[in-house]
């Protein structure tokens, strides 16, 4: 029988917050998987392992029913950043963020990164109408295997959106101002911390608008906690009793 691998060990973690149906699995799936599809809503929550050139990323997708909140709190401890998520056709989901699932986060790193996420854009952006293109790295391709390079041909210009259409409720700046609140609540200095427009996206699962450009921005920006872990772990290691040998010629007895 061959013998079973052991599961590589994350070096960071990164968290998925929001309310339910706001597409929170559907951009993980998007990512991880390249493709879309209908997801039932998640229950309890979900651990994905991303290997990241020669680093290891958690990915925890967590569950926004009610029922499940209290879990948040467990899956938040020791992550590096967060993924604030919600629908931008749904001014409640972003008021969520603040109201239930901000306190979660004080268990995450002290110097945690967060994104403000606003997901469905394709359903009110005609930019975001346009699937990714497959061959682009940005988009595409193969996630974190090389640098991005822009497409050679202009993007053709989107259709208009249908007359159906839900109307968007949430914008960019409403989007950046919960972004300034959840630094205060933070205690951080807003003008030493990274910019709203650098860290607020929207973003469409359906189509793969911006996720890519999300998990990557998110990968680069964590990669100092990653060393640094390293690092400590090279300072103090741990003996690990699956490998551990006893030294030849010792005695075994009970005293």
């Amino acid at each position: 029988m061959p013998e079973i691998s052991k599961m590589k060990k994350p070096d960071v973690k990164v968290v998925i917050l929001g309310d339910m149906n706001v597409g929170k699995t559907s951009l993980l799936h998007r990512y991880t998987e390249r493709k879309f599809r209908d997801t039932i809503s998640t229950v309890g929550g979900a651990f994905y392992l991303k290997q990241w050139g020669p680093y290891n990323i958690s990915i925890w997708d967590t569950a926004g029913r009610e029922q499940f909140h209290g879990l948040g709190s467990m899956y938040c401890r020791g992550a590096a950043a967060v993924i604030l998520t919600y629908d931008v056709t749904s001014w409640q989901s972003l008021a969520e963020l603040e109201e239930r699932f901000l306190s979660l986060t004080d268990t995450a790193n002290h110097d945690c990164i967060y994104a403000i996420v606003g997901n469905k854009a394709d359903l009110t952006d005609p930019r975001a109408q346009l699937p990714a293109d497959p061959q682009s790295p940005a988009e595409g391709g193969e996630p974190g295997t090389g640098p991005r390079v822009p497409s050679a041909c202009p993007t053709p210009p989107a259709s208009p959106l249908s007359p159906g259409s839900p109307p968007q409720q949430v914008g960019r700046e409403e989007a950046a101002a919960l972004y300034g609140r959840v630094l205060r609540y933070k205690g951080l200095d807003e003008g030493s911390s990274l910019p709203a427009d650098r860290m607020c996206f929207e973003t469409s699962a359906r189509t793969g608008y911006n996720v890519d450009l999300l998990f990557e921005t998110l990968f680069d920006l964590v990669l100092p906690s990653i060393l640094r872990k390293r690092t400590e772990n090279q300072r103090s290691p741990t003996v690990d009793l699956e490998d551990y040998c006893e030294p030849p010629g010792r005695r075994r007895g009970c005293c």
